[in-house]
């Protein structure tokens, strides 16, 4: 996982709430056995209508996504947030988030952000009235601000959560941090215990 840097981009603006996982990748591609390229499928259903906010031009390639409350409920499907990553976002900013959906989130370096509806809705308009406004996302200072620092807010994150992001851990990187502790370990295991250590060819 790469470690999480300053995004500066266009946003977004999905004004939509209780937005769930089944819409945001639907169930038949979950039988795929590969990690990438569920970003072609994402919000497939409602890509069918012409004026869906993905669809349109001004907002390719942009890395935030701005969303109603309650997004990424329903089922704890991992694939959500692959295909939300997949599309090239790097945060998604939301009144609130399902509980499931944001921590699988941050196992993959993609960062949610917590603002109240009013800063919501002020930033749902700005990139709705200009398509090419930016947004600046610092997660070292925790702040959400418009490129022409008219807005600036702060947001709270779990420090675990912070840290981990920053420094580019997932799960795997968590566990090899303590690399040297398992190599120890291994030295002390009776022989007829099961190995830990990696398999030699």
């Amino acid at each position: 996982m790469q470690k999480f840097e300053p995004v500066k981009g266009r946003a977004i603006p999905l004004n939509r709430a209780d937005v769930d996982t089944d819409q945001i990748i639907p169930a038949q591609y979950l039988k795929r056995i590969e990690r990438t390229g569920f970003g072609q499928f994402a919000f497939e259903q409602w890509r069918k209508d012409p004026d869906f906010v993905l669809n349109n031009e001004a907002y390719a390639g942009a890395p935030i996504l701005i969303t109603g409350p309650n997004f990424g409920c329903g089922s704890s499907r991992e694939h959500a947030p692959w295909a939300l990553e997949d599309l090239g976002l790097k945060v998604i900013i939301a009144p609130s988030f399902a509980d499931i959906f944001r921590n699988n989130c941050g196992k993959i370096g993609l960062l949610t952000v917590v603002l109240p509806q009013e800063d919501i809705d002020h930033l749902l308009a700005r990139a709705e009235e200009l398509p090419s406004s930016e947004i600046v996302v610092d997660l070292e200072s925790q702040t959400v601000a418009t490129a022409d620092g008219t807005f600036v807010r702060n947001f709270d994150i779990d420090p675990n959560v912070k840290h981990n992001l920053l420094n580019g851990l997932d799960d795997i990187g968590i566990t090899l941090q303590d690399q040297h502790k398992i190599a120890e370990f291994e030295q002390r295991r009776l022989p007829y215990y099961p190995s830990t250590a990696a398999a030699t060819a």
